[in-house]
C-alpha cells in the first residue's frame, strides 16, 4: 500500500513519529514522505533536517511559505500553496493510494483542498476537535470534509466528524496518536539534555510555549506582555519557552520575547527542541504554561499541571490537570502559587488509548485486504 504523509511542521511531524516508525517497519507499505510548510524555512530553523535526522527519507518538498505572517501574506501563503500542490497532485495522484493529513494547519489545508479536484484519498488524524480562539477551527473541518477516513482521539470527535461529513463510516476512535511517543520515543537524560542545549533540567523549570490567537489578533502584542510581566517575576525558576509558530501576528509575539529575554540569564529561547528533546523538558519540567495543543493532550501523560492561558484552545476537551486562566498577570502568577501546592497530576489523560498506532496500521491493513 502506497502511503503519502503530509507534514508542514516540527509539531505534526512529532505527532506522526510512532505511525511513521510503524510503517517503515512493516513490509505491506511504502512509506512516502512529502515536506512542506515550515520544514523547509530557514527562519524556524529547516525542521526537514529533524526528519531526516530520525531516518526517514522525505522523498518530496514542496516550497510555498512567505517570511512575513501579516493577514495578507497568510493569504497569499495559502494561495500559493494551493497552485503548488495543484501541480504536485498533478504529477503524482498515481502514487498514493491513501495521504495522511493531521489537524488544522492553514498550509495543510491548501495541500489537501488542492487534492480535491484530484479525488485524492486523504486520511485525517485529530479531526472534529475544536478550537475557538485560531482560525485553524475552519481549516480542521474542512479537511475533515475533504477526507475519506478519519483517526479522532475520543468518542466525542468521532461524533463530531460524523456529524460534519454526515457520514458514520471510517471513522476510527484510536485516541491521541503523540501519546505512543510517551513509551516509542527514547528520552535524554537530564545530563545529555544540559550537553545539548546548555539546560539543566534538574533546576525547576517551566516549559512555555505561546503561539497567537489569531481570531482576537489585534490582542497579541498586550497579551505577550502580559506574559513577559510574569516571566520576569519568576526569577525561582528557569524558563524554556518554545518560540511560536508562522500563525498571523506570531512575529509579534516572538519579537516581544527576543527583545525581553535574548539575553536572558533565566528565560532560554528556543527555535525548536524537536520530539525527544520536547518530551526530555516535559518529563522533567515543574509544569507547563501557554496555549498549545501539547498542553492538553500530552502533559497529563508526563503527571504535569498545564496552566492554560487565554482562549487560543477555547472548546477543545480537557482533563482535570488543566487550570485554565486568563491572559492577565496576576491570574497567571495565583494560578502557579496553585500548581506550587498541588505538585504532581495524579489523574488520568482522556486522550489516552494504548498503541494508537497499531491501531491505525490495522485499519490500513483492512482497506489494503
Amino acid at each position: 500500500m502506497k502511503i503519502g504523509i503530509l507534514t508542514s511542521s516540527r509539531a505534526d511531524f512529532g505527532i506522526y513519529l510512532p505511525l511513521l516508525k510503524k510503517l517503515r517497519a512493516d513490509t505491506d507499505f511504502n512509506l512516502n514522505i512529502i515536506a512542506f510548510g515550515t520544514h523547509l524555512s530557514g527562519f524556524h530553523d529547516n525542521t526537514i533536517e529533524i526528519i531526516r535526522s530520525a531516518n526517514f527519507e522525505v522523498k518530496y518538498t514542496v516550497e510555498s511559505m512567505l517570511l512575513t505572517d501579516s493577514p495578507n501574506a497568510i493569504g497569499t501563503a495559502l494561495g500559493l500553496t494551493t497552485v503548488k500542490f495543484a501541480d504536485f497532485w498533478k504529477n503524482h495522484k498515481n502514487e498514493f493510494d491513501l495521504v495522511f493529513c493531521l489537524g488544522d494547519r492553514y498550509e495543510m489545508f491548501a495541500a489537501v483542498v488542492a487534492g480535491i479536484p484530484f479525488q485524492i484519498p486523504f486520511a485525517h488524524i485529530h479531526g472534529g476537535e475544536t478550537t475557538l480562539g485560531a482560525i485553524d477551527n475552519i481549516f480542521r473541518h474542512t479537511i475533515s470534509l475533504a477526507s475519506k477516513y478519519h483517526f479522532v482521539s475520543t468518542a466525542a470527535h468521532a461524533h463530531r466528524v460524523s456529524e460534519l461529513t454526515a457520514n458514520k463510516n471510517n471513522i476510527y476512535n484510536v485516541g491521541a496518536l503523540s501519546l505512543d511517543n510517551v513509551t516509542d520515543i527514547d528520552l535524554l537524560s537530564t545530563n545529555e539534555f544540559h550537553e545539548k542545549w546548555g539546560i539543566d533540567l534538574n533546576a525547576p523549570t517551566i516549559l512555555t510555549t505561546f503561539h497567537p490567537e489569531t481570531v482576537a489578533m489585534e490582542e497579541n502584542e498586550s497579551y505577550a506582555r502580559e506574559l513577559v510581566k510574569v516571566l520576569n517575576n519568576l526569577t525561582n525558576y528557569q524558563i524554556l519557552v518554545t518560540m511560536p509558530n508562522t500563525d498571523t501576528a506570531g512575529s509579534i509575539i516572538r519579537k516581544i520575547l527576543i527583545d525581553n529575554f535574548n539575553n536572558s540569564k533565566h528565560v532560554f529561547l528556543i527555535e525548536n527542541l524537536g520530539p525527544q528533546s520536547y518530551f526530555t523538558a516535559m518529563k522533567y519540567c515543574s509544569f507547563l504554561m501557554g496555549n498549545t495543543s501539547s498542553g492538553i493532550i500530552e502533559a497529563a501523560s508526563f503527571d504535569k499541571y498545564v496552566i492554560n492561558l487565554g482562549n487560543r484552545q477555547k472548546g477543545r476537551a480537557y482533563g482535570d490537570n488543566i487550570i485554565q486562566v486568563p491572559i492577565n498577570a496576576k491570574e497567571i502568577e495565583k494560578a502557579i502559587r496553585l500548581i506550587e501546592k498541588e505538585n504532581t497530576y495524579k489523574g488520568l489523560n482522556i486522550y489516552y488509548k494504548s498503541n494508537t498506532a497499531d491501531q491505525i496500521v490495522q485499519v490500513l491493513k483492512a482497506i489494503k485486504s
